[in-house]
């Protein structure tokens, strides 16, 4: 790893952006930090006068994108790892969401971030150097009931992050599906988006959910400072993996899942194997 690096991190305003900026600043890298609001541009760019500046730029405005990047280029110079961190949570049963809802949880957490890698990629691969950090979840690999929109956006952007792995890597670049798990930030608070309830049905499982999450906020296990020290191993590694997840409720999470899927396939490998030709 070269001394320095510029990184480009989207949605720097809060949670695990401003702490992987704060992180990537304090150990000497220059950061420019995408903001929605002009008072968030002061904010960001004290952590580190010279080193840390800031775009304002909503990824979901996909037009402006491109632009953005461009200029961020011409004024600074190539961005050597882009971090997709900008998005947020819906809270919701699938069928009390409405498809606009679900359109602007994956417009966030997909598409967004699809649009910045296609804007980054073109510098990366004529330099045939880059690392792009997609920042997922946990729950793009687990599934929890009343998240629904969010748990399909993180399948999403982890489908593209490993596809998109084997398409670049020959071309220099890395990427890297960063998967949290809890972590003390507003995600579960008032940065969530939180469908209304309707369907007394749902209760028994809503309910309880709802409840816990909204309880839990501020007092999740993961350190956010933390997290910062683990994106900054990760672009380190002259080996980087293609999936990293961060906190021991991560790891404990996934390995039941991949347990639990060992089992049910072993049950049903009969009626799986039977659809070949004979």
């Amino acid at each position: 790893m070269a001394d320095t690096r510029t990184f480009l991190i989207t949605g720097v305003s809060s949670g695990l952006g401003r702490a992987f900026a704060a992180g990537a600043l304090q150990a000497g890298h220059r950061v420019i930090g995408t903001v929605r609001h002009p008072d968030a541009v002061a904010a960001h760019e004290a952590l580190a006068p010279g080193r840390a500046s800031a775009v304002i730029l909503d990824v979901t405005d996909f037009d402006a994108v491109p632009a953005a990047v461009s200029r961020v280029e011409r004024e600074v110079g190539p961005i050597d790892v882009l971090v997709n961190n900008a998005g947020y949570g819906h809270e919701g049963i699938l069928e009390e969401s409405t498809l606009d809802d679900v359109r602007r949880q994956f417009d966030a957490n997909v598409f967004g971030a699809v649009a910045m890698i296609k804007a980054v990629l073109p510098g990366m691969r004529a330099r045939r150097s880059g690392h792009i950090v997609n920042v997922t979840s946990m729950g793009g690999f687990i599934t929890m009931p009343g998240i629904t929109a969010y748990c399909g956006s993180k399948f999403a952007l982890e489908g593209i992050s490993e596809a998109l792995a084997k398409e670049v890597r020959a071309l220099g670049v890395w990427v890297t599906a960063l998967a949290p798990g809890q972590f003390r930030t507003d995600w579960a608070g008032r940065s969530m988006d939180r469908a209304p309830r309707s369907i007394s049905e749902y209760d028994a499982v809503m309910d309880p959910i709802r409840a816990a999450r909204q309880a839990k906020s501020g007092r999740q296990p993961g350190d956010p400072a933390r997290a910062a020290e683990a994106l900054l191993k990760l672009v380190a590694s002259d080996d980087p993996p293609v999936r990293l997840y961060l906190g021991a409720d991560a790891m404990q999470l996934v390995g039941d899942k991949i347990a639990a899927m060992r089992t049910e396939m072993a049950a049903w490998e009969t009626v799986s194997r039977s659809t070949d030709f004979a």
